[in-house]
């Protein structure tokens, strides 16, 4: 049975935000990524536009989501689907830290506001 323990997760750091990997064909999976998302207080995110969709599960805190120019304040046990193509930006304005879990599809991308494309490694 393939269990992917806390310690066995892989850590990633992107635009002052952590990136938890727990499931990538890195660590066996064929067709889904999902990590857990740590946010410190006062971060502000960087917009980008997803290749595939994203399903976002808020932990604990409370984070700012921008869809596609809509901001909505998500707390724990909300869920957010972000569709393939959608502009995304996650700030924490709050004054605590915020998590939350994300799943897609392996091999998203994301291209930046300034034009350049991320291949984010946790989702390969």
């Amino acid at each position: 049975m393939p269990v992917i323990r806390e310690d066995d997760a892989v850590r990633h750091q992107l635009h002052g935000a952590v990136f938890h990997s727990f499931a990538a064909p890195a660590s066996g999976s064929r067709e889904l990524c999902a990590w857990r998302l740590e946010v410190a207080p006062g971060t502000p995110g960087a917009a980008h536009r997803l290749t595939k969709e994203e399903v976002f599960l808020m932990l604990s805190g409370t984070l700012d989501v921008t869809l596609d120019g809509e901001t909505s304040t998500l707390t724990p046990g909300e869920v957010v689907l972000v569709p393939a193509g959608a502009e995304v930006r996650v700030d924490n304005t709050g004054a605590g830290p915020a998590t939350m879990w994300v799943t897609t599809s392996v091999g998203l991308q994301a291209t930046m506001a300034d034009g350049s494309t991320i291949a984010p490694p946790w989702t390969r």
